[in-house]
């Protein structure tokens, strides 16, 4: 669940996530799989993590529903079978201590969290700014809201406009920057649809050295907020849970996500744009969401948000 917090703590918490992270070429030949869940490499045993399975099942071909209800003997013999046909001589492996936590072709260029950051201490981002954060083993949102910047919609309910940087060191998604709303009254987060947004695959380091113009270029983005804010807050719905649902299918949310919205619903209910969009805001801190979905329901209500013209 995302927390409220300082730059300077959830450094903190990425540096102490990172005190085992090494990575390797391993070459194909080295590597023998004893099932799903456990390789060995140079006659050393390791725990493959969910990231690292779903990545080796994509790339050999082996559909990971399957292997997941075959016995880890079947699991080997299907992992090993087709292991050999793989093209690369070599994977990238990324370990955290003796698990390994993803597998990727030699194209792969990491950026890690700890990269990111450095990045926003160069743009002049310290240790006590106030920020809103999510951090697992699969991914890491940070939020940093703008308080200069702030403006109210309807009520005096106030929002602080900002920016939003999303990333996986596990492939589970690219490095991304988008312009970013932070309700006060709730702390509900939204990632907005943005025309300068920017995502990066992990196959070069361009974004690290474009990082102050990608920046800037999401900054200008946020002068159309408030107008959608406030013409959300003034657009009825006749139908706001039929309307729910037409989104969560929309935006291809999976079970968990699309309970974590019914909670939300409970608390944000209305008849507006405005409540349907803090209801997908408010879904992404359900306590019991990974960092990814609690993104990707802010990115659905910016999504919403943005439809408001």
């Amino acid at each position: 669940m995302s927390q409220v917090t300082t730059l300077g703590e959830v450094r903190a918490q990425v540096e102490q996530k990172s005190l085992n992270h090494w990575d390797d070429y391993i070459p194909v030949k080295d590597i023998q799989f004893v099932g799903l869940q456990k390789n060995m490499i140079h006659g050393d045993e390791h725990v493959m993590r969910s990231a690292a399975q779903r990545a080796i099942c994509n790339r050999l071909g082996v559909p990971i529903q399957y292997l997941q209800k075959c016995d880890p003997l079947l699991q080997a013999v299907n992992l090993n079978e087709w292991l050999p046909k793989e093209r690369n001589d070599n994977l990238f492996v990324r370990f955290d201590g003796n698990d390994i936590r993803a597998i990727f072709t030699p194209r792969y260029k990491p950026i890690d969290n700890l990269q990111v950051l450095d990045r926003l201490y160069e743009q002049g981002y310290d240790d006590d700014n106030k920020i809103q954060c999510s951090l697992d083993d699969e991914f890491f949102m940070l939020n940093i809201p703008d308080k200069e910047k702030s403006f109210q919609v309807r009520h005096g309910d106030q929002m602080e406009p900002g920016i939003s940087i999303g990333n996986s060191e596990v492939g589970m998604s690219s490095l991304t920057i988008a312009a970013f709303v932070l309700r006060l009254i709730c702390t509900n987060g939204l990632i907005s649809k943005s025309s300068v947004e920017s995502s990066y695959r992990h196959v070069s380091h361009r974004i690290l050295n474009e990082f102050p113009q990608v920046l800037n270029q999401v900054t200008m983005d946020l002068n159309q907020q408030r107008d959608q804010w406030e013409i959300s807050a003034d657009s009825h719905v006749d139908n706001p849970e039929g309307t729910i649902r037409s989104f969560n299918r929309q935006y291809n949310l999976d079970k968990q996500e699309t309970e974590a919205v019914d909670w939300a619903w409970s608390q944000e209910s209305g008849e507006t744009m405005f409540d349907i969009v803090n209801t997908y805001t408010k879904a992404a801190q359900h306590p019991q969401l990974p960092s990814e979905s609690e993104y990707q329901l802010q990115k659905v209500g910016g999504n919403i948000l943005a439809m408001m013209n």
